[in-house]
């Protein structure tokens, strides 16, 4: 009775580890899976449960040292390096009187037109140079660059 009890521990192991997988999605528990596998073989080929137990981690930890760079491939984010991001702090010139007020404005920054608004909410004319300190959508703030 006591080996029908460790087999079913095993198999219990497997299904919840299984299920938990399945539940959230983010290879959390998968590499337990083959850990608790190992070890239920390990039962039924008659080792004893300190055997068991250690195999069951080796087997995990070694899943999971196996699988990790592909893991991290697939679940880390990819960024995306945008050629918007080059203007940030770059200095172009106002093309349309920048006025927050009036939501008017547009600058010439590294060859392309944006629309701009005024970090400080002063109004930049036509003509006056500015720099760009971020991108918030499809505008550009910036700041006078005569006041760097």
């Amino acid at each position: 009775m006591a080996r029908a009890g460790v087999y079913i521990l095993w198999a219990a192991a497997i299904v919840i580890f299984a299920v938990l997988e399945g539940v959230t999605v983010q290879l959390v528990s998968v590499w337990f899976v083959l850990g608790a596998i190992a070890a239920l073989i390990a039962a039924l080929c008659g080792a004893g449960f300190y055997v068991q137990i250690i195999l069951f981690a080796a087997v995990s930890l070694a899943a999971l040292a196996a699988t990790r760079p592909l893991v991290k491939k697939f679940v880390q984010p990819k960024v995306r390096h945008l050629n918007a991001n080059r203007c940030i702090g770059a200095t172009g010139v106002v093309t349309q009187r920048i006025d927050n007020l009036a939501a008017t404005g547009q600058i010439k920054v590294n060859g392309s037109i944006w629309t701009a608004r005024s970090a400080s909410g002063e109004v930049i004319e036509s003509g006056q140079t500015a720099t760009v300190e971020r991108i918030e959508g499809v505008k550009v703030i910036v700041h006078s660059a005569r006041k760097e």
